[in-house]
């Protein structure tokens, strides 16, 4: 305990003598005033993280976020540490703790996780002009989560903002699908077929005239022969439809 009585470690870093790698575990609030042993702040981690003389970082990650300004402070700690840098999502990864998930090059989700992102809140009391400025305020703050995951994902600013519009929950296969992470970890010794149902599904719908994963609500158009013979030569079993169904279901490894 600190002289003050609270905790004096409000996150847990493993690093055994002479190893070249690290882990840090953030289980729990993100928040620039730290008073539980698990609460995390920015101060406090990123100290710490400018020590680390590793070549590997793993940030393993079960929280239900914070402070954004906390949030954002660790996730750039982190990627300007020349170690390569790692992201786990053990639990959950929500909110700022979803800014820190962005942080890794190697984005990991255990197959029983879940990511959340939304736009900035904030609670507030005052008259009309003081409401709408706070309101402009929330959009600053909020675009610097949108560029981080953009920039991560791939994905437009426009997709992502109307993801984070919906508010939701997302398991770790659409959380893979959206490349907030960047692979499963099924630690039920199974073979988890997500990435290739992933690549052989993009593939195979393209092939068919169908477009991959669009922004929420989007219609995805299908282009197709009504009957098989407006297509010369080509019998039922043949079409692009048939054939992606038989592979992706090979690929799920499900027998008839």
């Amino acid at each position: 305990m600190s002289d003050s009585g609270r905790p004096a470690r409000y996150w847990s870093m493993v690093q055994d003598a002479g190893s070249r790698e690290a882990d840090i575990y953030i289980f729990g609030d993100i928040t620039s005033w730290p008073w539980l042993e698990s609460d995390v702040s920015s101060y406090g981690l990123a100290s710490e993280i400018q020590r680390i003389d590793a070549d590997e970082i793993r940030v393993h990650i079960n929280s239900y976020g914070g402070e954004v300004a906390e949030g954002l402070a660790i996730m750039n700690t982190l990627m300007s540490h020349p170690a390569h840098v790692t992201t786990i999502v053990d639990g959950f990864a929500c909110s700022a703790a979803s800014v820190i998930l962005m942080a890794g090059e190697r984005r990991i989700a255990q197959s029983c996780s879940n990511v959340l992102v939304h736009h900035a809140s904030t609670f507030i009391a005052g008259n009309a002009a003081r409401l709408r400025a706070e309101a402009e305020d929330l959009d600053t703050i909020t675009e610097q989560s949108v560029t981080a995951y953009v920039s991560r994902t791939g994905r437009s600013r426009e997709e992502i903002v109307a993801l984070m519009d919906e508010d939701r929950f997302m398991g770790p296969e659409e959380a893979l699908e959206w490349g907030f992470v960047t692979e499963i970890r099924d630690l039920f010794g199974r073979d988890s077929p997500t990435q290739s149902v992933r690549e052989t599904v993009a593939r195979l719908l393209t092939a068919g005239g169908r477009r991959g994963p669009g922004a929420p609500g989007e219609k995805e158009s299908v282009s197709k022969p009504d009957t098989p013979q407006e297509k010369e030569g080509v019998s039922e079993s043949d079409t692009p439809w048939k054939t992606a169904t038989a592979q992706f279901l090979d690929a799920l490894s499900v027998k008839k």
